[in-house]
């Protein structure tokens, strides 16, 4: 495929996924292409299970859709703990963090509660609520609107906002990891803004629950082996147990870390 159907593939997902449904005439105009490309593009969408045709219309398949906040949080509740705490150790008082959306930066978040003076910027709300009782820490959020029931904020303007700071290190999770080592999101926007954070931080750490490795969703960005640390419950086996390798001494095991 090549790079520029990719990043329509990329916007389409993204679009469906904002708006729910949406007509094939919408999204060729969206697109800014005839008819003829988006039925192709659709498809191939449709052909590899990301999208299904209702009525006429376009809507996510079941297995591309995201799970609520609350029940990705109730998920694996343990280990996400213990990456919170592996990831809270690299963070000293004093030190100006990242943190992104989803339920293991929040665990994070909860595990800094003991260090003082953090300038935290973040567009997660839940780990700004989970840092706001030391009032020796500085919270900048961005504006716009709030997401629910996920309680993070999003958008281009979001991208903008990380872009005007610098910081010594960025947190953030995956929706999944694909064979190939991508970071996968459900939104073309948390993979901007995703790449944003990480690109703006000294130090950047991937935390992640094994159950990540494998799980399918559209919107591709930057390799897991570029990242500076990562934070893992526990290996993934099979298909991804080189990819673990090739981290070599940049991976932290939690359950290692506590054992």
């Amino acid at each position: 495929m090549s790079e520029k159907k990719r990043k329509r593939h990329n916007s389409i997902m993204g679009l469906v996924h904002e708006r729910g449904v949406m007509s094939v005439g919408a999204l060729a105009e969206r697109m800014g292409v005839s008819m003829q490309t988006i039925r192709r593009d659709l498809d191939e969408m449709c052909d590899d299970d990301m999208l299904l045709r209702r009525h006429g219309r376009i809507e996510l398949n079941a297995q591309q859709r995201n799970t609520p906040f609350d029940q990705r949080a109730a998920t694996n509740p343990i280990g996400k703990q213990e990456i919170g705490e592996a990831a809270a150790e690299l963070i000293p008082d004093g030190a100006t963090l990242f943190i992104s959306i989803g339920s293991t930066p929040l665990s994070v978040a909860r595990a800094l509660r003991r260090r003082t003076n953090l300038t935290v910027i973040t567009n997660n709300l839940s780990a700004a609520m989970a840092l706001s009782d030391e009032m020796s820490n500085r919270i900048i959020l961005p504006g716009g609107e709030l997401r629910l029931p996920d309680r993070d904020i999003l958008g281009d303007g979001v991208v903008t906002f990380f872009d005007r700071y610098r910081a010594d290190f960025a947190i953030f999770g995956s929706a999944g990891v694909a064979e190939d080592g991508r970071l996968l999101e459900f939104h073309a926007a948390e993979v901007r803004t995703r790449e944003r954070i990480r690109e703006n931080a000294k130090t950047s750490i991937l935390v992640l629950d094994a159950t990540k490795f494998g799980r399918l969703a559209p919107a591709a960005g930057e390799n897991i082996r570029d990242v500076d640390r990562v934070v893992l419950d526990e290996k993934p086996e099979g298909v991804f147990a080189q990819m673990i390798e090739d981290i070599g001494d940049r991976l932290l095991l939690a359950e290692r870390a506590f054992a």
